[in-house]
């Protein structure tokens, strides 16, 4: 894989992708609800991409090296699904958490990646507490971005966070470039140690998303080879954005109208290590 500095003009193209893929997640809100199967809203998801945007589901039919096919069009993982869940049959009920990931490739061929968490009625006070605290963790992450710093940086501010509250960071999987291409570097470990790893460009767009665990970050991958579980069962949560670094900062690109709006310790209190 190779590092981007993104050019103006894949920038802007890369605004559009990334807004249409967050609009896809506020157009589905609606819809996560009780009795509502993953299958169902797959569906909904693709025929939006597809007849209202234009634009094609990433995850579909997504073959890396030693993978099958990916036979849908977004990720919903469910409870102690930590990534990649696999729409289906799976009818979400009261108390469940639910991760939709969704990432489109706009006509001119640039990716758009997020994701969201969801709540099914009421969460029980740990669900909430573990979503939230994620939240935070990614956007504690997104903070430390800026021409010059480190992507050590962004792993330490989430890992630091995540381990003051008691949780757990999943190693195995990380944040990564992002274009016209759906995986390039760099890749964004969630853990790490201040002023370590690869220093950050201008012009650098790549994902953020941290996954973390209420129990002990260990993974068990299922036999569709795709779902990715917590060895322990415990509960997870993921939040995803794509961010562009700038000489100044970061700029979040995977925002639109009814994005959750950041959480109020980035605003309360300096995020910067």
């Amino acid at each position: 894989m190779r590092t981007l500095i993104k050019s103006a003009q894949d920038i802007a193209h890369m605004r559009v992708a990334c807004r249409l893929a967050s609009e896809v997640l506020d157009y589905i809100t609606d819809f996560v609800t009780v009795g509502v199967t993953t299958g169902e809203l797959d569906a909904l998801c693709h025929t939006y991409m597809r007849d209202v945007q234009g634009t094609v589901p990433a995850p579909l039919n997504y073959q890396p090296p030693g993978y099958p096919p990916y036979p849908k069009a977004i990720c919903t993982s469910v409870n102690d699904v930590i990534c990649h869940g696999i729409p289906g049959e799976r009818v979400l009920r009261a108390g469940d958490t639910v991760n939709l990931d969704i990432t489109v490739i706009t006509p001119e061929g640039y990716f758009g990646d997020t994701s969201r968490m969801f709540f099914i009625g009421e969460p029980s006070i740990l669900a909430k507490r573990l979503c939230e605290v994620t939240y935070e963790c990614m956007w504690l992450g997104i903070a430390q971005i800026r021409d010059q710093a480190y992507l050590g940086d962004i792993g330490y501010a989430i890992q630091k966070h995540a381990h003051a509250a008691g949780y757990s960071v999943v190693r195995e999987y990380c944040g990564h470039g992002i274009g016209t291409v759906f995986h390039e570097e760099p890749q964004v470990l969630h853990y790490g140690n201040p002023k370590t790893g690869m220093q950050l460009q201008a012009g650098m767009i790549f994902t953020v998303e941290p996954m973390i665990n209420a129990g002990k970050r260990d993974i068990r991958i299922m036999p569709d080879h795709w779902t990715v579980k917590t060895r322990d069962r415990s509960l997870s949560a993921q939040w995803e954005h794509t961010v562009l670094v700038t000489q100044t900062g970061y700029e979040v690109l995977t925002l639109s109208e009814h994005s959750p709006p950041p959480p109020d310790l980035i605003n309360q209190r300096s995020v910067v290590l």
